[in-house]
Formats: structure tokens, C-alpha cells, sequence
């Protein structure tokens, strides 16, 4: 029997190894943050098996050839369209030293050097906080379109919102405008390709974003790396860009949510241009291995830059930045860095998903300590529990370091938004966690305009009738079964 057991232990001992050996050789192939690493490793020495399979579905990352043609088609991008827009502007000095403040000036040249985002100044923006009211006026829009509508979504649900959108989208098509939808097929669940059918038909095009498509399912299984974009542009004038997807949860009518509370911008005027031309490199790359034709870069909208445009107060002078797992430029997650670590009064921030990277997470603290003041605003309740246990973790560490956090109690809020300062502010798909900065293609709008900030200014404030502050003594009334939770779930977050 003693002989029996010693091999049954010496047996473990050697899978246990094997198993530590190919976790190693798994995990240090692949480039990734060291907090992922170990995270990583954690998983697969802790579940020997089971880590594998979460492996499979969660840490597989981009193949070098999907990389590879995310980049050729933002190198061909840049070549023939942003690089000819920016040397255009070259010599024009359009907000000198005494028009703009130093915070913007150096925000703007960030994003400019990091992410070629170009500053442009002739856009008009309403803001829009109600999804009812906002598919209200997008699907009007859709509907008058005589050119062109590029729509990118990573939800695109097949209910009655997603129906009615695909009714204008129809309609535009068989009024001539070349209609173009790109959607991820994981935030699309339950929207089967046929149900853009009718649209082909009419001449429309639609197709999944390259990271999600079902077509490689089985051999490259990948539940990371979505397209979390919210992008509209009609007629090359017309821009949509934030939070809301489409589907009937964002109008109000899920049960579970109540209430969605959400920031989307409609932006007229030279910003959407830019849009779509992230549109355009995100269509390219996704069709590449299809029979659908390209988005040729001839058809994106030349603009100049006029002086009048920054002189009108109610032009928003507005970069488009966009990030993903393609590039370690982190664009939207510098611009966030760069918006705190400048902040002389405030700083506003709502997100659904909070669980930030070192660096965002310390730049916050020392900005409180310094005097600023410092305001986050999340949920009150999860739409996907583990991520939320680990927001509450974060909370309650942001919260004992002298950080404003706030519970939204009046349904579910979705919104990423910043607002800090006389005239900076972002709106757009990217939330604070590291899903959002590392793992996810997001896009957002850098605005600098004292009136936009002040109407988000005021929008945050007017929310916090709804909400409730956290303490120290909050979570110290949590059970230690709670807490056990999110401190896992924060040892996990990097991951999922």
C-alpha cells in the first residue's frame, strides 16, 4: 500500500511539473504586461487542466497575420490620407500659446505624436444621454442619407432597436447611399448573418470584425480582442461616437437594467471624417480574406482648416483617438494619463468597469492628495459579476486613498466619460479597466471646448442626485465572503 501511494505521489509530482513547464512555455511566448503574465500563470499552476481550456477561449492573443493586416491597412491609412491632412496643417499655428491653455495644447500634441489624431476645430456636438432620444435622431439621420453610412457596433442585436435600425439601413441603401456595417459577432450574440440578408440584397454590405469572425471559430477559439467601437458616419458629415450599442437594453427596455443610463455624441462637421476613416481601416482589414470590396481612401472627405472655424464658441475643437491590442502605443489610455496628471481643480469620471492600470490608478490618487478633486461614478449593480466584484475592490482602494467614488443608484450606468478643467473632455467606448486599454479596439473623442465641459460638468453633477457615496465604513461592513470575491477577482482582472 506504502509503495502504492509513493507512486501515486511521485506521479502528481511529475504532472505538476509538467504542467508548471508548459504553462511557463504558454505564457512567455507571447508578449503581454507583466501583470497579465502572472495572472496567467496563476490560472494554469492553480487549475492544471482547466487553466488550459481558460487559455484556449481567454488568452490566446491576435495571430501575427491578423496583426500584421491591422497594421498594413492603418499604414496604408496613414500614407495616403492622415499624413496628407497633417502636413497640410503644417506652419498653421491655429491655437497659439494665449488662445489655448498649456493643458490643452499639450493633450492635443500627445495625441497627435502618439496616435497621428488629428486636431480639428469645425464641429458642432450635441450631447445625448438617453437612448430612446438617441436612436430617435440616428435613425432619422440614416434614413436621409443620400451618399454613404460606414456603422460599426459591437452590438448589433437582432431585437425590435436592431431591427429598426436595420429598416433605416435598408432604406438608405435602396435610396443609392452605400451602406456598410461592421459588427462583432460576440456582442452580436444571437444576430446570425443572415439577418443582414435583406440589406445584401439592396445592395448594402455587412460583415463580423476580423478578431470575431465565426468563420474560424472552431481552429481559433478567442473570447479577448473584440471590436468595442460605437462608430456611425453619414454622408461623411455626420458622426456618432460613445457608449450605447444597439439593442433594446439601451432604450430602456431590459427588465434586469431599468434604466441605461449612457453619453453618445452627434458631432456635424470635420471630425467625422476622421471617424470614418478608423472606419475605413477597421472595413479593410475585416474584408480583406472576403469578396467584398474595399473602402478606397479616395472616398474620404478632404477638409481644410480654417482661422473663423477656432474663432466660433460653439465649434468643438475635437481628436479622434483610437486604440487596440495591434499597437503598444495605448493611445486612449495615455490620453486618460495625460487629462489626470494635468488636472489643477477636478476630474469627472464615469465608467461601468473599474479597474484600472497601475499607472492611472496612482496618477488618480496623487491628484486628490494634491488637492484636486477627484470623482468617479460606477454602477450600482453588475452586468457581468466577476468584473464587478473586482470594481468594487478597486473602489474600495481608490475610496481609503482619498478618492471621490460614487454608486449610480437609478439603473445601470454605462457611460465613459472625463471631464476635467475649463475645456478638456472624452467621450467614447473605452472604460477604465485593462480590458479597455490593452485587450479591446476602442475609440474616443478628446474635446476641448469650455462649453462641452461645462454641459459634461453639469450632466455628472446632476447625476450624482442618483447616487451614493461610498466610505470607509461602506465596506467595512461587507461580509468576508465578499470580500474574499473581489480581492480574487481583482488577482484576475488583467485576463478577463
Amino acid at each position: 500500500m506504502m509503495l502504492t501511494w509513493d507512486v501515486i505521489r511521485r506521479t502528481i509530482e511529475v504532472l505538476w511539473l509538467i504542467n508548471i513547464a508548459f504553462a511557463v512555455w504558454t505564457v512567455f511566448r507571447s508578449q503581454r504586461s507583466v501583470v497579465a503574465t502572472w495572472a496567467w500563470m496563476l490560472v494554469l499552476t492553480v487549475l492544471p487542466g482547466i487553466g488550459f481550456i481558460l487559455y484556449l477561449f481567454f488568452g490566446r492573443q491576435l495571430s501575427q497575420d491578423e496583426i500584421f493586416a491591422i497594421q498594413e491597412e492603418q499604414k496604408k491609412a496613414r500614407n495616403y490620407y492622415l499624413n496628407k491632412q497633417r502636413k497640410m496643417l503644417e506652419g498653421h499655428d491655429l491655437l497659439p500659446e494665449k488662445e489655448r491653455v498649456p493643458r490643452a495644447r499639450m493633450l492635443s500634441e500627445l495625441n497627435l505624436n502618439n496616435d497621428d489624431a488629428i486636431l480639428t476645430f469645425a464641429n458642432k456636438v450635441k450631447i445625448f444621454t438617453d437612448g430612446p432620444q438617441l436612436f430617435e435622431q440616428m435613425i432619422k439621420d440614416i434614413r436621409m442619407a443620400k451618399k454613404s453610412v460606414s456603422l460599426e457596433f459591437y452590438t448589433f442585436y437582432a431585437d425590435n432597436l436592431g431591427k429598426r435600425v436595420l429598416n433605416a439601413l435598408e432604406e438608405a441603401a435602396k435610396n443609392g447611399a452605400k451602406v456598410r456595417v461592421i459588427y462583432d459577432t460576440s456582442g452580436s450574440r444571437g444576430t446570425k448573418p443572415a439577418f443582414f440578408d435583406h440589406l445584401r440584397e439592396l445592395g448594402g454590405q455587412a460583415q463580423p470584425f476580423i478578431s470575431t469572425s465565426k468563420k474560424h471559430w472552431f481552429t481559433t477559439p478567442r473570447l479577448n480582442y473584440h471590436l468595442h467601437r460605437k462608430l456611425v458616419i453619414i454622408d461623411h458629415e455626420i458622426g456618432y461616437i460613445g457608449g450605447f450599442n444597439i439593442g433594446d437594453q439601451y432604450v430602456n427596455q431590459s427588465k434586469k437594467f431599468g434604466h441605461w443610463r449612457d453619453t453618445h455624441l452627434r458631432v456635424v462637421g470635420q471630425s467625422p471624417v476622421l471617424m470614418e476613416a478608423r472606419f475605413a481601416m477597421d472595413w479593410n482589414t475585416s474584408t480583406r480574406r472576403t469578396s467584398l470590396p474595399k473602402f478606397e481612401l479616395k472616398e474620404l472627405k478632404k477638409f481644410t482648416i480654417d482661422r473663423k472655424d477656432f474663432n466660433q464658441k460653439d465649434n468643438v475643437a475635437m481628436q479622434i483617438v483610437s486604440s487596440g491590442p495591434d499597437n503598444q502605443h495605448y493611445g486612449i489610455r495615455r490620453g486618460y494619463e495625460g487629462i489626470i496628471a494635468s488636472a489643477k481643480k477636478y476630474i469627472y469620471i464615469q465608467t461601468p468597469y473599474l479597474i484600472p492600470e497601475d499607472s492611472i490608478l496612482e496618477a488618480l490618487i496623487v491628484s486628490a492628495n494634491s488637492g484636486v478633486d477627484v470623482r468617479i461614478m460606477i454602477p450600482c449593480m453588475p452586468d457581468h459579476p466577476f468584473v464587478y466584484r473586482a470594481t468594487e475592490y478597486y473602489a474600495k482602494y481608490l475610496v481609503a486613498h482619498g478618492v471621490k467614488v460614487y454608486k449610480y443608484n437609478d439603473g445601470f450606468i454605462h457611460a465613459k466619460t472625463m471631464v476635467s478643467g475649463s475645456d478638456i473632455s472624452s467621450v467614447g467606448s473605452a472604460n477604465q479597466d485593462f480590458r479597455s486599454y490593452t485587450l479591446n479596439f476602442e475609440v474616443n473623442s478628446f474635446n476641448y471646448n469650455p462649453v462641452l465641459a461645462q454641459e459634461l460638468k453639469t450632466i455628472f453633477e446632476k447625476d450624482l442626485e442618483e447616487c451614493t457615496l461610498l466610505t470607509n465604513e461602506y465596506f467595512a461592513k461587507q461580509s468576508s465572503w465578499l470580500k474574499f470575491k473581489q480581492y480574487f477577482s481583482r488577482l484576475l482582472s488583467p485576463i478577463f
